[in-house]
This record gives C-alpha cells, structure tokens and sequence, in this order.
C-alpha cells in the first residue's frame, strides 16, 4: 500500500513539476470574419517580419484565385529581386481554409518542397482595402493592401498589428 501511495505521490509532483517547466500555453490570437471574396485578387506585402525566404525581396505581392473545391485557394506568392525593377521572382501553392464553415479567416498554404504555412486573418479595415494576418503563434506578420498606402494610412496599418499584440519593431516595409 505504501509503494502504490509513493508511486502516486510521485506521479503527481512529477505532472505538476512538467507543468510548471512547460508553462502555459499562448492562448491563439483572435480571427476575423471574412468571406471568399477575400481569396481573390491581388494583394501588395506592405510590411512582414523578415524570413530568410524573403531576403532582398522588394514590392511583394500575393495573387488569390478560386482553387477546384469549395475550401480551396490558389495562391502565388512573388516579389522582385532588389528593386521593384528586378527580377521577378514566385511561387506558387493551394490553399485550403481550414475552417471554411465558420470565420473563413485561416488558410493553410503548402508549397513546393514540403514548405506550408498558416496564414491567419487577425484583421480587415472596414473598407476591405488592407488586412493583417499572421501565422496562429504571432511570430510572422504581414500587412496586405490593394494598393501602396500613404504614411499617415501605414501608421494605421502598425498601430493596428500593435493593438493585436505584434512587436511591430520587428516589422519591414519592402519598397515598390
């Protein structure tokens, strides 16, 4: 009887040491509620946190068109090399919304060799004309906008990833 009162003494200080070693888990950010009419189009990357993929990219941008099923995105990704008069570089990969019965706001991108990504909508202006999205842990964020926003608009823009709880000093703003 003792062996089984210290086997679970000891089960039980070793879950709550292994919980206090692990901490607590980041609670996801907030969606936005958006629609497939967000997928389409073309998108310019006014600002991102800086990746190794995106190294001497300038004037990003992704293009959204209707994929084959109902959840499905095609997305292409590109920027130019250097200057907005560089080489143009893309890629391409299928999106799925996955959660396509609700907020439609989380799209999952695989790309060539094995690389996906989850894009989240944190965020859409009112007018529809720039939106916030993040991967679900915060480390990367873009700003996404139709077109090239004036200072006083990107403020908005930053001030916004902010109030979401994004160190927008991490933040760069690719020229066009």
């Amino acid at each position: 009887m003792n062996r089984i009162i210290q086997s679970l003494t000891a089960a039980v200080a070793f879950s709550c040491l292994s919980a206090s070693l692990i901490g607590e888990a980041k609670a996801e950010p907030a969606v936005a509620q958006t629609d497939r009419s967000h997928y389409q189009g073309k998108w310019l990357e006014i600002g991102r946190t800086p990746m190794w993929l995106t190294d001497g990219c300038v004037a990003g941008f992704t293009v959204y068109k209707p994929g084959n099923a109902p959840n499905q995105v095609l997305v292409q990704d590109g920027c130019r090399e250097g200057s907005p008069q560089g080489k143009l570089k893309t890629i391409e990969g299928i999106g799925t919304l996955t959660d396509s019965k609700t907020t439609k706001a989380k799209l999952r991108v695989r790309y060539p060799l094995l690389i996906t990504f989850n894009y989240w909508v944190l965020y859409k202006s009112p007018d529809r004309s720039w939106f916030i999205s993040a991967n679900p842990d915060m480390k990367n964020l873009w700003i996404y906008a139709r077109s090239v926003p004036s200072k006083s608009k990107l403020a908005v823009m930053v001030k916004k990833a902010k109030e979401l709880g994004y160190d927008a000093s991490k933040l760069e703003f690719p020229k066009f």
